[in-house]
């Protein structure tokens, strides 16, 4: 049975990602599980809940790998849950803004560098999600410090990495996903 929400963290409120849906409850890490097999519509569904039940007990660096689960999704072009539930560029960026100081985030650009350069491509979409990786590495770069948030420049050189440019990434997000708005969403976000 699942326990009711406790959303203070020390003496602070946390208060929910307006990005996310709500949920009342803690959620269980197995969560999006009976889900994943069809890796559609609900499991991104269960991949936001569960970032808001992971967000809301202070865990932003979970919310935030529930999130690139939810990019892993075959949705179909401009499917309707995606009017409500956008892919989620945008509680990504408010999770990393407004996580603790307390609360493990870790690095979100070295997070995306490394999603990007070494994906699973026994997962679905590995292309689309590779691009969505490398759009997100330029999104946090272009938010927040690369001072406090550096690329892995020791993976960089040692594996003769090539980080593609924010265009480039958009090129390959162009041509990898299925839905019309979301080059634009992520061009909005950069702003």
């Amino acid at each position: 049975m699942s326990e009711p929400l406790n959303t203070q963290h020390s003496a602070d409120h946390i208060h929910p990602c307006p990005y996310l849906p709500a949920v009342t409850e803690t959620l269980p890490s197995t969560h999006t599980r009976p889900f994943r097999a069809e890796c559609s519509q609900s499991f991104y569904n269960a991949c936001h809940e569960l970032a808001q039940s992971q967000w809301l007990q202070a865990r932003p660096a979970q919310a935030i790998l529930q999130l690139d689960k939810a990019m892993m999704a075959k949705l179909p072009a401009d499917t309707p849950i995606l009017s409500q539930l956008p892919i989620p560029y945008q509680p990504i960026l408010w999770i990393i803004e407004h996580s603790a100081e307390n609360a493990f985030l870790g690095n979100p650009v070295r997070h995306f560098q490394h999603l990007a350069s070494r994906m699973n491509w026994k997962q679905p979409q590995p292309e689309l999600r590779i691009a969505r990786a490398w759009c997100c590495l330029h999104l946090c770069e272009a938010r927040f410090s690369t001072a406090l948030y550096p690329r892995d420049f020791v993976q960089i050189e040692r594996e003769q990495l090539h980080v593609p440019s924010f265009d480039q990434a958009l090129q390959i997000l162009e041509s990898t996903s299925p839905h019309t708005n979301e080059v634009d969403l992520v061009k909005q976000l950069c702003q």
